[in-house]
């Protein structure tokens, strides 16, 4: 449990909590299927959460299709001084993410049911993140309008992040995204890090 301790430090307790959702209430809303829960915390939460490295300090998050709160909820947790803003269209998994953030007492995440598409405008963020939405062509429109001009997508991706990122050539350019970044995370504390593709827009920090 090392890694963990390392990347939740103080916070350890509501991450075990968290997991706990995931295991209980997590499979029996039918947000995870049970064959996830001896991998939650490798596969799932930790892969998560050292993607927090790559977060300015202070930085407006929008996590898009939150699902069981992965990436956003993970991230939250370890990055306590960024402000989160969970985007997810289905009531049942928006109704599950309320219940954990409040069990949780998490003062730094918000909630909001709608597509990402529904909010641009009303949101406006430094940072979008994004894991197991659909592929980086589709990811994009969907994602870097929430940016309004400037910040990041980070989108978590697997082996095929190389392929996606070739398949998004034109539609990055018509949304004025910069040339995608594949970066490996958490090298030092997984066993299989966390692939992420970082896409820039405008004077990003």
């Amino acid at each position: 449990m090392t890694a963990a301790e390392e990347l939740f430090g103080d916070r350890i307790d509501l991450a075990v909590r968290f997991v706990e959702h995931l295991s209980s209430t997590g499979i029996e809303w039918g947000l995870l299927g049970p064959r996830e829960v001896p991998r939650l915390w490798e596969r799932h939460v930790l892969n998560c959460a050292v993607v927090g490295d790559l977060l300015p300090e202070g930085a407006l998050v929008a996590d898009v299709g939150s699902g069981a709160g992965l990436p956003g909820l993970a991230l939250a947790l370890a990055r306590p001084d960024c402000q989160f803003i969970l985007i997810e269209p289905l009531e049942r998994r928006v109704a599950w993410l309320d219940m954990v953030v409040d069990d949780l007492g998490l003062d730094n995440v918000d909630v909001v049911r709608a597509r990402s598409e529904q909010v641009v405008g009303n949101v406006v963020v430094d940072i979008v993140t994004a894991r197991a939405v659909s592929a980086l062509k589709t990811l994009i429109p969907l994602t870097l309008p929430l940016l309004q001009g400037s910040g990041q997508l980070l989108a978590i991706k697997g082996r095929s992040a190389a392929d996606e990122v070739k398949s998004a050539a034109k539609v990055l350019k018509k949304h004025k995204g910069s040339t995608p970044v594949i970066e490996i995370v958490g090298e030092d504390l997984l066993a299989e890090p966390t692939t992420v593709v970082r896409v820039r827009v405008g004077s990003s920090r």
